[in-house]
């Protein structure tokens, strides 16, 4: 049985506010400017010729047509035009109005969503949980139409819960060849003595059943990220931990001895912030198994271990966990890591698919992590 988590970064398209902001001080001016004037209902020529420039500076020429409108790749934008996609900014007719709206998401690249389908083809699990998902249709259409490009069979039981993230930030479990999800209960309405809710995306526990009749239970999460006040950050991260290890203790306390709490926890090891699951309850991480097996950095860093990163030889942050029972953790038989769909922008570097040749061509931020077991 194999079983994997994936922080996939989403399908096929991406909330704008994930996007990286610009380094032009001008930008923000320019998007203003545009603004106010693509809001005039008259305009004159010299108005015109400066949304001309502005949308070259913009980048909002760099599009692909569609049959009644041009969409503009990066940032989110939608660019309107007329039937004939002329140049003109005003149309004469009500019915070709052009302008130009603020999406809320951007698609992303399709070698991108190739390379996502890549990693989960070579990593092969039974069971995988994957965060950051839009939602269930675009995870049954990745599901069913690019896994198998890939010679990777489509998974056979699928399930997405909508989180308290409304950003397309969603948690989905998939399972095949005979792995039966008996139960699912989301935690995303738990709240704190406050009131408040405890997570800010969403915290799933799943109930497997193995085609042998052996039961496993999967907590998935994903937590607060790291944001300019740190000391905030990792007290809701704190508070998030504190929680899960009391699902996860309850259950264990019950005799539910095969747990697995996997998902993105934006935390290193050492951070205070973990401390409830890294130090407080028997969990094992998955990458301190002596079978753990990944590409080492190139060069001199293979025999380097920065303070954070997964282990020696594989220098990048660690955020994403697969933690284990002590009985789960002594029944794996091999387990790894696959980060050849991560983009290597400076030191370390790694091996990489051949396919991606620049940033946006990545499958993901995040490495999948799997574990291989025998009951």
């Amino acid at each position: 049985m194999k079983i994997a988590t994936f922080n996939i970064q989403n399908l096929f398209h991406r909330d704008r506010s994930f996007l990286e902001k610009p380094f032009s001080k001008c930008y923000n001016d320019w998007l203003m400017e545009i603004d106010q004037l693509m809001g005039k209902f008259k305009k004159t020529n010299q108005e015109n010729e400066r949304l001309r420039e502005l949308s070259f500076l913009l980048g909002m020429d760099n599009s692909f047509q569609l049959p009644y409108a041009v969409l503009r790749r990066k940032a989110g934008f939608l660019f309107l035009k007329g039937m004939n996609y002329s140049k003109e900014l005003k149309a004469g007719d009500l019915t070709d109005w052009n302008g130009w709206i603020a999406l809320q998401n951007y698609p992303l690249d399709p070698v991108a969503v190739e390379n996502k389908a890549r990693v989960i083809a070579d990593v092969n699990p039974d069971v995988l949980i994957l965060q950051e998902i839009e939602d269930r249709a675009s995870l049954a259409e990745f599901n069913q139409e690019f896994l198998p490009r890939f010679h990777c069979k489509s998974f056979e039981q699928t399930f997405v819960v909508q989180g308290n993230d409304k950003r397309g930030q969603e948690i989905g479990i998939l399972t095949r060849n005979g792995f039966e999800i008996r139960s699912v209960r989301s935690h995303s309405y738990d709240l704190n003595f406050l009131g408040q809710l405890v997570f800010n995306k969403d915290f799933m526990e799943y109930e497997i059943r193995t085609p042998k009749g052996n039961t496993i239970w999967i907590l998935a999460t994903h937590l607060q990220h790291q944001t300019e006040d740190k000391d905030i950050s990792d007290d809701t991260r704190e508070k998030q931990t504190e929680r899960i290890a009391a699902v996860y203790n309850q259950l264990y306390s019950e005799g539910k001895k095969h747990i697995a709490v996997v998902g993105t926890l934006n935390a290193v090891s050492y951070c205070y912030s973990l401390t409830p699951l890294l130090l407080k309850t028997n969990l094992k991480d998955v990458t301190k198994h002596p079978s753990f097996n990944v590409d080492f950095d190139k060069g001199k860093d293979a025999g380097y271990h920065s303070l954070g990163a997964y282990r020696m030889g594989v220098n990048i942050k660690q955020k994403d966990y697969l933690l284990l029972s002590p009985e789960l953790f002594s029944k794996v038989k091999s387990c790894g890591l696959n980060r050849k769909g991560m983009w290597p922008e400076k030191q370390p570097k790694w091996t990489t698919y051949p396919s991606m040749n620049q940033k946006n061509h990545a499958a993901s931020e995040h490495p999948a992590i799997w574990g291989d077991f025998t009951f």
